[in-house]
């Protein structure tokens, strides 16, 4: 477990799903993976998307593939918040927001947003447009924060963890037909990361998927592993 001695806490809320709202000691806000207004796990209290305008208003919109579950509410959220979006350049263009809020790289690539630093690294899924990725969040004292979208475990974490070495890790572990299991998400943390805190997500909001029941025996042993709930918040 890494040391996070004199580092500033992160706040994660989650929404459900693989949507979080991600805020930096510094009160940088991002929001990752929009699924929220048709989301059933996210809690109707946080389904009002006019918070975006004002106290939630996020300084970027992350989106890691063009599937519903994932972007569904970005261009929404975009419009009321006037943040931009990042992404892959194909799929950031797909949603015909005006030039400036449109944040679009590619795999390997660096956005800047406040004192923030977003890495887009690859991932190993499908998607209508560009390619799958997830996150990489490098925070002005040093941490990083790792979303992983929706990937199968791949080689390419090695790299991930050598170049970026997360210090919280936001893990797929929703199993089914279409994601890798709890089982397999919990041996990609234990073979390619060092993180001190691991918060599986994209789970026990269908009935396709994994619950929850399902991930807490996956991680169960697991110190670093943190359970949310749909709405709970957590500073890391």
């Amino acid at each position: 477990m890494a040391d996070q001695s004199g580092k500033g806490k992160v706040k994660l809320r989650w929404l459900g799903h693989a949507a979080f709202e991600i805020e930096s000691s510094s009160g940088t806000k991002l929001l990752i993976d929009p699924f929220v207004t048709d989301n059933p796990a996210t809690p109707e209290a946080l389904k009002n998307l006019d918070r975006y305008r004002d106290a939630d208003k996020p300084a970027a919109i992350c989106v890691s593939h063009s599937h519903g579950d994932h972007s569904a509410n970005a261009k929404e959220i975009a419009k009321l918040s006037d943040a931009p979006v990042i992404g892959m350049v194909e799929l950031v263009a797909s949603l015909e927001l005006p030039p400036e809020q449109g944040r679009g790289g590619n795999i390997g690539g660096e956005i800047r947003i406040g004192d923030l630093s977003v890495h887009l690294v690859p991932a190993t899924h499908s998607t209508a447009s560009g390619s799958p990725i997830g996150f990489v969040i490098e925070f002005a004292d040093g941490r990083t924060l790792y979303h992983t979208g929706d990937t199968w475990i791949m080689s390419d974490m090695a790299l991930i963890q050598e170049v970026h070495h997360p210090d919280v890790v936001l893990t797929c572990a929703g199993g089914g037909p279409y994601t890798q299991s709890p089982k397999i998400a919990a041996l990609a943390m234990k073979k390619f990361f060092e993180p001190s805190v691991i918060v599986p997500m994209h789970y026990a909001t269908f009935p396709v998927l994994a619950s929850e029941a399902d991930v807490r025996a996956a991680f169960s042993g697991d110190a670093r592993a943190v359970i949310m709930r749909p709405g709970e918040t957590k500073s890391v």
